[in-house]
């Protein structure tokens, strides 16, 4: 790469399969939970993320770029690095907080993601899209907040008392 539009490029692909890979993995991870409200937690980003890979699909139209053409290697080893830590958990509270510790740390990549490439977006001029990046950016904090919610709340109480 040799210049901020190839920088864009890679970055909003990275982004796109970084997302993909994230919706294949959510309905597993969704499935493995014993909480109903963080469940419905994953339901709920599930479908923010289908409208986060179509901005994503959307921003390529305008750059005139494939969304597709890189694989996200971080989204793949935190998705990994959460199946191999289910796998040595049984069902329960301590298996949810385990959970949303690894959703937290898929989503402070993305949130990482998310504002680099505004920023980029934002410093060569491409001001709608920026406003994309910066919906989508909103949207992973959020997210990541109520994942706290959820964990400070309820999740991590339930898990100590195992």
């Amino acid at each position: 790469m040799k210049t901020m539009d190839e920088f864009m490029e890679h970055t909003i692909q990275d982004l796109y399969s970084a997302e993909q890979q994230a919706l294949e993995a959510m309905p597993q991870l969704a499935q493995r939970v014993q909480s109903d409200q963080l469940r419905q937690a994953f339901q709920v980003h599930q479908r923010e993320t289908e409208g986060q890979v179509k901005r994503l699909e959307q921003i390529a139209q305008q750059l005139g770029i494939d969304p597709d053409g890189e694989t996200c290697m971080a989204m793949q080893g935190l998705i990994e690095e959460a199946n191999d830590l289910l796998d040595q958990l049984e069902e329960g509270p301590v298996a949810d907080a385990a959970i949303i510790g690894a959703a937290q740390k898929m989503e402070h990549y993305e949130i990482a993601s998310y504002g680099t490439a505004r920023t980029l977006a934002q410093q060569t001029g491409l001001e709608q899209i920026a406003d994309l990046l910066e919906q989508t950016l909103e949207e992973e904090k959020q997210t990541d907040e109520k994942l706290t919610t959820i964990a400070t709340s309820s999740v991590n109480q339930k898990a100590a008392q195992e």
